[in-house]
């Protein structure tokens, strides 16, 4: 499974209408609208590095208002419990 993060640059007249047309599409898990460097981040999770591209290129960066995208590939996943674990055993330096 491949998990990445969009981050999408957006026409400001778009933002709202934008974020329920990416939550649509096949491949986008999740949409959150941000303050910062972007104007919305998509969760993208698929199963090929392929699936990804055309989520991006063909799906995403076509739709309406859409200006710039940055995508941010995830190599390893942390849940919370996977981080406690991980305070728990201490780190090298202790």
């Amino acid at each position: 499974m491949v998990h990445a993060f969009v981050l999408i640059d957006a026409s400001p007249a778009r933002v709202a209408d934008l974020a329920t047309e990416l939550a649509g599409l096949d491949g986008v898990a999740e949409v959150y609208s941000v303050a910062g460097q972007a104007d919305l981040i998509a969760v993208v999770r698929v199963r090929r590095h392929d699936d990804l591209a055309d989520v991006v290129t063909r799906g995403i960066g076509q739709l309406p208002g859409v200006l710039d995208t940055r995508t941010l590939i995830a190599f390893q996943a942390y849940s919370r419990r996977d981080l406690e674990a991980i305070w728990e055993l201490g780190t090298p330096e202790q």
